[in-house]
């Protein structure tokens, strides 16, 4: 049996990146996150396994904040498995 999963996007300014990408891990049941530019380019992309909490997440984090550092405008692109 295939792994079934949906896509949802999510519009943010660089000031709310950060927060978002938290929140949305927190939320849970999330397999991956692409973030992408104005234009569509993508500028990170990471999987999260279940089990990936705290410290294991700190690098990503840091990568995150310093890409909303960067950006005014970015998408979240969340890939979340069907429960």
């Amino acid at each position: 049996m295939s792994e079934q999963f949906r896509t949802e996007e999510f519009s943010v300014n660089g000031e709310e990146l950060l927060a978002k990408v938290k929140e949305l891990i927190r939320q849970g049941n999330i397999r991956r996150v692409v973030i992408k530019d104005k234009t569509g380019r993508i500028l990170v992309e990471f999987p999260l396994t279940i089990g990936v909490v705290g410290i294991a997440l700190a690098p990503v984090l840091a990568a995150v904040g310093a890409i909303a550092a960067l950006v005014t405008e970015a998408t979240i692109v969340v890939e979340k498995n069907e429960e």
